[in-house]
C-alpha cells in the first residue's frame, strides 16, 4: 500500500514500523508545510496520523478505508521537527475497527491525538 502512496511520499512520510495491528511513521515538517501563523498547518499533522492508521488497519491483510477520523491539536509543529506517528488497534469487530494515533515531535512531546475508525472493503 505504501509503495503506491503518492501523497505520503511526496511528503517524505517513512513507514518505519509495522506489525499487527500497529505502525509507527515520521515525517519531517519542512518551510512549504508552515501556515500565516509560522507553525505547521495541522492538515500535515493530519495527514501524517491517517498514513500511520492507514498502515496500521491494513496490516491484517484485507483492504481497509477509513470510515471516520477525529483529532485533537495538543501543541505546535515547527520546522525542522520531526514528528512520529505511533498507531495502535484499540478493538477489531466484524468488518470495523477502532485505532488510536499519537503524534509526537522528537523529544517525545506530544502535538496530537488522533482516532480512526476503519471499515474492511469487500
Amino acid at each position: 500500500m505504501m509503495e503506491a502512496d503518492a501523497a505520503s511520499a511526496a511528503l517524505g512520510i517513512e513507514l518505519t514500523e509495522l506489525g499487527p495491528g500497529r505502525a509507527v511513521c515520521r515525517m519531517a515538517v519542512t518551510d512549504k508545510m508552515i501556515n500565516g501563523h509560522g507553525l505547521c498547518h495541522g492538515g500535515y499533522v493530519f495527514l501524517l496520523a491517517d498514513t500511520a492508521f492507514a498502515c496500521a488497519c491494513n496490516s491484517h491483510g484485507p483492504v481497509t478505508v477509513a470510515a471516520g477520523a477525529e483529532i485533537v491539536f495538543v501543541a505546535p509543529a515547527h520546522t525542522g521537527d520531526v514528528l512520529v506517528a505511533e498507531a495502535a488497534e484499540r478493538t477489531r469487530y466484524g468488518r470495523s475497527g477502532v485505532y488510536d494515533i499519537t503524534v509526537r515531535r522528537s523529544g517525545g512531546d506530544v502535538v496530537a491525538e488522533f482516532r480512526g475508525r476503519s471499515r474492511e472493503l469487500r
